[in-house]
């Protein structure tokens, strides 16, 4: 996986700064989840890592069936992925893009670890309280960790605030044996 990203940080800094050029981050973000829905299909994998197919034939195969909305630099994109034989580093490029777009505009990714399910209201409520917390706006993924016993556990870039119950018999043990 750390090949991957590599092979694909180059063409995603530089899909960037021509969105960035162009204030067109959405529009990119958008057309990179379609790139990248594309490459992960099982049978554009297939199509990709066949070696009888030529890399127009897969640049035109990419064309068709993205539609309208390859034009232009798009386009040039997949050309140059498929000449170089990269177009299976697409979800990756996509993933890098989107972590540069969230930089730019000052969004932090955060993971919030929940011994329960947590519904659509109270992430939004927590999402809005860790926001006001750490003063910058968040992307949040929940993760269900039944280990934890109750309470949550969240991890905002190298910062981890642990309110679960095991987090705090972690620190009453910890207490306790010194």
């Amino acid at each position: 996986m750390a090949e991957l990203a590599t092979i694909a940080r180059p063409y995603a800094e530089a899909v960037f700064r021509i969105a960035l050029e162009n204030k067109a981050l959405t529009a990119w973000s958008e057309r990179l989840s379609l790139l990248s829905a594309i490459a992960g299909d099982s049978q554009m994998r297939s199509c990709i890592g066949n070696p009888e197919l030529s890399a127009a034939q897969k640049s035109e195969l990419f064309k068709s069936l993205a539609g309208e909305a390859l034009a232009g630099s798009e386009a040039n994109l997949i050309e140059v992925l498929a000449a170089n034989e990269r177009l299976s580093a697409l979800p990756e490029i996509a993933d890098l893009f989107e972590t540069l777009k969230a930089s730019q505009e000052g969004v932090k990714e955060a993971t919030i670890y929940s011994a329960f399910p947590v519904n659509a209201t109270q992430r939004k409520a927590l999402i809005a309280d860790l926001e006001a917390r750490f003063k910058t706006r968040l992307t949040a993924d929940v993760v269900v960790d039944q280990s934890l016993i109750g309470g949550v556990k969240i991890v905002v870039g190298d910062q981890v605030l642990d309110t679960s119950v095991r987090g705090k018999l972690e620190s009453l043990r910890l207490a306790l044996k010194n």
